[in-house]
């Protein structure tokens, strides 16, 4: 029996250790190339939503994908250029106003800071009263500093940013030209055994990131014009610049909001005061609440399955790794992982179907065309 279970050909030393080796050398490549895995992961992400419009283009005006294709592109492109002429001159304008005003601001805050430090023991005791740089001014220049590493550091490296820029534009138009021919080139390298749950888990994966395109790009716009509404109608200064900044920082769940929310009111709390800067607050609270709550999950037709922590955690994680930009393609991220997660582990392993109990760890509540069939 010992000498059967030792010469069948899937335990032989040779073999075990040939796999142990493939395996390290992938995680090593892994390692290794991470960065560039990430430019592929973001172009993939760009094909998602021009394949949306390509396909939505191609089926209402019969077109071939090619040239509906290059209409999606000239959409888009004539919809930025829209909104930079509507909006960017005076956007420009706050802006370059705001950051003439941010010393003003940061000393008058910091000042507050002391002030309320002063009247509290406990907070004497913190050495923020007797603080010579200012705990605002130190929060800001950390800010700065975790950015010009993650990204400006990233940009002057011989002008890789550039080259990463056109490769991600072309790998896009050539992944929303002909999808299915790298995904079935990713279905013909995995064992024929496997191909049935790599087929379905690459669909599921392609209908998670369409869902969560058109829900961010939904969110920066309704966020923005709701955020500059409220500030208009609170006379925060620069009201335009602070509306626009929110619907671009939604793209970092969670410490975007914050961010957001907080720093109109901050800029008024010095000269406005307490209620001031609740009113400003609770309005950034309201209309993240609102986008939250109804806008996204009508997008997402009710289906967005994603766990606060996680998604936290992603963001955490991907910042320390990647920096700005591992921010950014956080959650697309992990929701990748998670629905491979799911074929893999729960569908495939454990056997269990979504009907079973419990719905699935995943962002999308699975249809029918990407579960895989049931065990005999």
């Amino acid at each position: 029996m010992t000498a059967s279970a030792s010469a069948a050909p899937g335990y032989t030393p040779r073999r075990t250790a040939g796999a142990l080796l493939f395996a390290a050398a992938a995680v090593f490549l892994v390692w290794r190339v991470a960065d560039l895995l990430l430019v592929l992961f973001v172009a993939a992400l760009l094909a998602v939503y021009l394949g949306s419009v390509t396909d939505i283009l191609c089926r209402r005006l019969r077109l071939p994908r090619g040239l509906g294709l290059i209409l999606s592109l000239l959409l888009t492109l004539a919809v930025l250029v829209g909104i930079a002429a509507l909006l960017a001159p005076a956007v420009s304008e706050q802006l370059q106003d705001f950051l003439d005003a941010v010393p003003k601001y940061v000393t008058a805050l910091d000042a507050w800071v002391r002030g309320i430090a002063v009247q509290y023991p406990f907070l004497r005791r913190t050495g923020i009263a007797s603080s010579q740089t200012g705990l605002v001014t130190t929060a800001i220049s950390d800010t700065i500093d975790f950015a010009r590493k993650s990204l400006f550091a990233y940009a002057t490296v011989g002008g890789r940013l550039a080259i990463d820029v056109v490769a991600v534009m072309v790998m896009a138009l050539y992944l929303a030209w002909r999808p299915a021919l790298y995904r079935d080139g990713i279905v013909q390298l995995v064992p024929p055994r496997w191909r049935g749950v790599v087929r379905p888990m690459l669909d599921d994966v392609g209908a998670t990131l369409r869902s969560w395109v058109g829900a961010q790009i939904l969110a920066m716009f309704v966020l923005a014009a709701l955020s500059g509404v409220g500030l208009w109608i609170l006379k925060v200064p620069y009201w335009l610049a602070f509306s626009a900044f929110t619907g671009v920082v939604v793209m970092v769940p969670f410490f975007g909001s914050i961010v957001s929310t907080l720093l109109p009111a901050l800029l008024i709390l010095p000269e406005r005061g307490g209620l001031a800067f609740l009113a400003v607050a609770l309005v950034g609270v309201a209309v993240h609440i609102l986008e939250a709550n109804v806008v996204h999950p009508i997008v997402m037709h009710h289906r967005v399955a994603i766990p606060p922590v996680l998604t936290i955690f992603s963001v955490l994680v991907m910042g320390k790794l990647a920096g700005l930009l591992g921010m950014l393609v956080a959650v697309p991220t992990l929701a990748t992982a998670m629905v491979v997660t799911r074929h893999l582990v729960i569908y495939h392993t454990y056997g269990e179907r979504p009907d079973a109990g419990a719905p699935p760890p995943a962002v999308l509540q699975p249809s029918r065309e990407h579960t895989a069939p049931a065990p005999a």
